[in-house]
């Protein structure tokens, strides 16, 4: 059997002072509804008291009024007596036992992972009064619960969100080695290969090095590449006089060596050197054929 500490009692008298509060609201509530009607069958009753007799009309038509304000009224307390005890039902022997157990439980509700977090905060609405936090070199908090236990609590300070979720700083410098030679989604691949993630501990994707490129002013492939002077295709077809179609004829045949720079397959090229296939300084290229 669960033995019943000190602290368990407070708890279960804080959820009881809880419970009588809202049953004391909706009684209040109620009461103001009966005073109303009250009131309606009084406004009525004048109504009736001043007309002139001898109107038969318009009396029977006040006195039919006033004798449904009436019964409204004795419908309005009738109910109020009906609610009253059943609230007071509520708070019987067997719905104390019931929060008893309720405070018992505590913990283990808390701190079961299947309870939401919005049950967790209705918890916490029942039993503490007010809390007052201070910082320093630590969060201080002053908790003090409804049954008049106070408890003081120190924690020490969270990191700020950017660092918690920081890229650790080794990772990013292989990034940007590997970004020498890679376009964002094999650099991607690459790391997830050797079981790294990111500072969110989530797999990296093309979408994700693209994200720490820009926070951390890493160059991309493209301006890598364009930074040692590799061409696009307009502008290796213009230098060789040819057109764009035979530059991409010739990088598919390996006569240009090209450079993947993007997740869509796009290249840049070398400009082809002495002795290459290319080479022959008494031909012009024209559509991939020599003239």
């Amino acid at each position: 059997m669960e033995v019943i500490t000190p602290a368990a009692i407070e708890v279960s008298l804080a959820v009881q002072e809880e419970l009588q509060s809202r049953l004391d609201e909706a009684d209040r509530l109620r009461r103001k509804q009966v005073e109303r009607a009250r009131y309606e069958a009084l406004l009525a009753q004048r109504r009736y008291l001043r007309v002139d007799p001898d109107n038969r009309l318009v009396t029977d038509a006040l006195e039919a009024d006033w004798n449904k304000k009436l019964r409204e009224l004795l419908e309005a307390e009738r109910e109020y007596q009906r609610q009253h005890a059943e609230d007071r039902k509520t708070m019987e022997e067997e719905q104390r036992s019931r929060v008893m157990d309720l405070s018992t439980s505590f913990p283990r509700l808390w701190n079961d992972p299947r309870t939401p977090d919005r049950d967790r905060k209705r918890l916490a609405r029942l039993i503490l009064e007010d809390v007052t936090l201070t910082k320093g070199i630590e969060i201080t908090a002053h908790v003090r619960f409804k049954g008049g236990l106070n408890k003081t609590i120190t924690v020490p300070l969270a990191k700020n969100g950017w660092k918690k979720y920081m890229t650790a700083p080794a990772v990013i410098a292989e990034i940007d080695r590997l970004l020498n030679d890679h376009p964002d989604w094999e650099v991607a691949k690459i790391l997830n290969e050797r079981g790294l993630a990111s500072g969110r501990q989530l797999r990296f994707s093309a979408t994700i090095i693209a994200a720490l490129r820009k926070r951390h002013n890493l160059k991309s492939r493209y301006a890598r590449l364009r930074g040692a002077g590799i061409l696009d295709a307009a502008e290796l077809a213009q230098l060789l006089g040819t057109c764009t179609r035979t530059i991409y004829i010739w990088h598919k045949n390996g006569k240009l060596r090209g450079h993947l720079y993007n997740n869509e397959g796009a290249y840049l090229y070398e400009l082809p050197g002495i002795g290459s296939a290319l080479e022959d300084p008494n031909r012009r290229y024209r559509h991939g054929k020599p003239s």
